[in-house]
């Protein structure tokens, strides 16, 4: 290699680097209801992505969210599948990616935490930790994932803020230290008190919550005036804090251990300004990827990236199947012809964009920690990886255990190769999981999902987009697990539990009514192969 090529090589490393440094991937996870779509809008708002803020349940001429672009979503109000939303903040590059808050689409959460650096754990000050939050922070755990806690709708009546501090150190086990403190208790919300200079910002509501609200830096002094008793108390609360020594450590937090805090109320876009600092100062940049054998790829290497997500349909006008892939290492130019790491083939990226809810745009080059949607990506999968240069291959993304089963017909037999073409591509996508059976046949697939709203999902997509209206009938079993070919013929003879294969990866699952069911199994046959699923990296509960 010559000299001039070798410079140059390097030259592009330390760009590709130095860009690296300026990016801060994350996801925001939180309990159903909590205000996570509602946040999504205020980060963009407050980052001037967007001038005018939508409601979650978008009344009169007020449009819904903009990270909820299926028309599902938009007619109930909750977040279905994950969206991408790139956002400009100074002198950083904000990769949000929005997740379904529902706890029936949580295995696209977990595909999403897979490409993500940091995690915000959004909580209702109401409530505090909830069901669907704490299965997501173990995701994170087990992923010694960096996580932000924002208590959200300090507006509203709530809990006291000590309190809430305690049940994320007990429950948990994650130590929290607050980077600022509410004056006025949940629902008396007067300001934040920043722990580590000490200044007072006063926020003062705007109609309705639809443009940033008006922050106010007050001296402490008149602060102290102006609040009273309500300041008092948030000092002496600051001092307790001081005593128990709650300070930020950069160590304990990049490793999983501790987490930063901060208060505000995401609907009237209170305190979502210090939440965007404290991911920009705080939050890692991506770092060098680890490929499925162990060895590192720096991200000043070649291009290299993983499909977290696939999604169809996007655009009805052109029916299109879109790639999501979260980019590991090296610059991205759009054209460049990539190499598909499972099969080999190359892989041409004319068609890339960047995409922002339902709006879209051409993106030319892209770096690691950036998420690129790929057009007609018709040959990918969830998991796959693409390359430039030397190959690389990831670690696949784990799916997460099904609880729920319905074997699904085509209504009309006439529509039976649109069926077919749609159930196929909702697998694909990971909108459900497709099991299949020599003894149901390919005209009556089982779908597997972690919860009943997927199969409202699949029906509605599949009447809406295929043309292929179909009909459910759910089967009575509630726990998979994975055997083989030896122990095949012995589970599928047994009562309560039957025998399908998954046709993503041909693994052989054995459906089984309850726990219950499953103890006795193994209990009168222990040597036959039951073993449990992985739940995004979290070993599913017999």
């Amino acid at each position: 290699m010559s000299t001039t090529a070798t410079a140059t090589d390097s030259t592009t490393s330390e760009e590709v680097t130095g860009e690296a440094a300026r990016r801060r991937t994350f996801a925001v996870i939180s309990h159903p209801d909590a205000g996570k779509s509602t946040l999504t809008e205020a980060l963009a708002l407050h980052a001037a992505a967007i001038t005018s803020a939508g409601a979650v349940h978008g009344k009169g001429e007020r449009r819904g969210v903009t990270s909820d672009w299926m028309a599902m979503e938009q007619d109930r109000g909750i977040s279905i599948t994950s969206a991408a939303l790139r956002i400009d903040y100074g002198d950083c590059v904000l990769n949000l990616l929005d997740t379904p808050g529902h706890a029936d689409f949580s295995e696209d959460t977990y595909r999403v935490l897979s490409a993500v650096d940091c995690a915000i754990m959004l909580l209702d000050s109401a409530k505090g930790l909830e069901p669907q939050t704490l299965k997501l922070f173990e995701v994170c755990r087990a992923r010694n994932m960096p996580v932000i806690t924002f208590v959200n709708k300090w507006d509203r009546p709530g809990r006291e803020p000590l309190e809430l501090l305690d049940e994320i150190e007990q429950r948990i086990g994650l130590r929290p230290t607050p980077m600022n403190w509410p004056v006025g208790i949940a629902g008396d919300f007067r300001g934040l008190i920043d722990r580590a200079d000490g200044s007072y910002t006063k926020l003062t509501r705007t109609p309705g919550g639809a443009t940033r609200a008006r922050e106010e830096r007050v001296d402490p002094e008149q602060a102290a005036q102006a609040e009273g008793a309500e300041w008092t108390q948030a000092q002496e609360e600051i001092d307790l804090l001081g005593e128990i020594e709650a300070h930020f450590d950069e160590a304990s937090f990049l490793a999983g251990e501790s987490s930063p805090v901060l208060f505000g109320a995401a609907l009237p876009n209170f305190g979502v300004s210090q939440l965007l600092e404290a991911l920009v100062n705080l939050a890692p940049a991506p770092e060098d990827p680890v490929d499925a054998d162990g060895a590192v790829r720096p991200v000043g290497a070649p291009f290299s990236g993983q499909v977290f997500k696939m999604q169809a349909n996007m655009d009805k006008a052109h029916r299109d199947r879109m790639a999501f892939l979260r980019i590991a290492s090296g610059r991205f130019e759009r054209g460049m012809v990539l190499t598909h790491a499972n099969t080999g083939k190359p892989f041409a990226t004319k068609y890339t964009q960047a995409v922002f809810g339902s709006e879209r745009s051409t993106i030319e080059t892209a770096y690691p920690g950036d998420v690129i949607a790929l057009v007609n990506a018709a040959a990918l999968s969830v998991g796959d990886t693409l390359y430039a240069g030397k190959k690389v291959h990831f670690p696949p993304i784990p799916s997460f255990a099904p609880e729920h089963f319905a074997v699904a017909r085509a209504k009309d037999a006439g529509r039976y190769k649109q069926f077919q073409r749609g159930i196929a591509q909702l697998d694909a996508e990971g909108v459900v999981q497709v099991l299949s059976s020599d003894v149901r046949g390919e005209q009556a697939p089982v779908l597997a999902a972690v919860g009943p709203l997927q199969f409202d999902v699949v029906a509605h997509r599949m009447s809406e987009e295929f043309r292929a209206p179909i009909e459910l009938t759910h089967l009575d079993y509630s726990l998979a697990r994975r055997t083989d070919a030896g122990s095949a013929p012995t589970a599928h003879a047994l009562s309560g539990a039957e025998v399908l294969t998954r046709r993503a990866d041909g693994e052989l699952l054995v459906l089984v009514h309850n726990k219950y069911r499953l103890r006795v199994i193994k209990r009168d046959n222990p040597d036959l192969v039951l073993e449990p699923l992985l739940a995004g990296g979290v070993e599913a509960e017999e």
